[in-house]
């Protein structure tokens, strides 16, 4: 979620019942510490809970030749914070997390998620001793893979059955991602199997996001096909706004193949040559559910949609499906 995953939001969520999580890409030690603080500043009791995101993909070796440490060398650092301020969960995406950072932070009791793509990075997440899998499905926002979500969480759920937690010593949970947005969601993501939903780009249009108000405006006004995913940022797959820069370059990828096959992210080489895209060239993330999100709203009133409209869904098909039942 980017900048919009700030400690407003991540407050916010928490207040309302969720488990609010901040996104630290790129931030500084001294930096994480001072939103960490201002998140704890805003939640309505000391003890509620909340997390920390950070970037880890593999950097060397057989890893994509763009892939690069986000947290510039100071991984230890961001860790020891991450437990002296106490947070309750730990999320590792774009990569596994290196198994001395899993056992740090299980010995701190603090729980440690990865986010996964395919069902065969679990496997992965499973070695490295998490004990939450986010299996993100490829319509969400954001990098992410190109399986569907309604075949990825099934599948995931099928291949983490019997793991245990290393922290808790109970099952080692799901939690599905990827065009939630509403209680009919958060139901079909429940009989999948999943133990609950991270949820990105309905937040993103809130009113505690702390993402640009033209981001805001650019997720409700997203129509169906208005998102796809490009490399052109990252150097791996990224759902965001076609925009007219991101449009460009989908006609340009013998150039993106090349550029990135050197370690070179197009878009970067782009905006240091031409400042002036600076602005236009920015990546909007948001998932495929941007054409079915039609206005910011508080958090909170989202978390209620989405537990409400749940146990409506539920609640609903079970009487349909009795009904239906009686009349065979």
């Amino acid at each position: 979620m980017n900048v919009a995953a700030g400690p407003k939001l991540a407050a916010a969520v928490s207040n309302a019942g969720g488990l609010g999580v901040i996104g630290g890409v790129g931030y500084t030690p001294k930096h994480l510490r001072s939103v960490i603080k201002e998140l704890k500043e805003d939640l309505a009791r000391p003890d509620l809970p909340f997390g920390v995101d950070l970037l880890l993909p593999q950097v060397g070796g057989s890893a994509r030749k763009t892939n690069y440490d986000y947290t510039k060398g100071n991984l230890n650092e961001l860790i020891d914070i991450i437990i002296e301020e106490k947070a309750k969960l730990f999320v590792c995406a774009v990569g596994v997390p290196p198994k001395e950072v899993v056992d740090k932070l299980h010995k701190a009791g603090i729980l440690v998620m990865n986010m996964i793509g395919h069902p065969k990075h679990a496997d992965k997440a499973l070695a490295q001793g998490v004990d939450i899998i986010c299996a993100q499905g490829g319509e969400g926002g954001g990098h992410t893979g190109s399986v569907a979500t309604s075949i990825l969480i099934p599948a995931v759920v099928d291949r983490v059955k019997g793991k245990k937690s290393p922290l808790t010593g109970g099952p080692v949970h799901v939690i599905a991602a990827g065009g939630i947005f509403d209680g009919r969601g958060l139901a079909a993501s429940l009989m999948y199997g999943a133990q609950a939903v991270w949820v990105g780009t309905r937040f993103v249009a809130s009113e505690e996001a702390g993402a640009p108000k033209k981001h805001k405006e650019l997720v409700v006004s997203a129509d169906h096909g208005d998102t796809g995913t490009t490399i052109i940022y990252t150097g791996r797959p990224l759902r965001v706004r076609r925009t007219d820069y991101v449009k460009e370059w989908e006609g340009r990828q013998d150039e993106i193949k090349e550029l990135t096959s050197q370690g070179k992210l197009p878009a970067e080489l782009d905006i240091a040559k031409r400042p002036e895209l600076s602005i236009s060239a920015r990546p909007w993330l948001m998932g495929d559910v941007a054409a079915v999100i039609n206005d910011v709203k508080p958090a909170k009133a989202i978390i209620e949609e989405l537990v409400n409209g749940a146990k409506a869904a539920i609640e609903g098909g079970v009487a349909d499906l009795v009904n239906r039942g009686s009349k065979l």
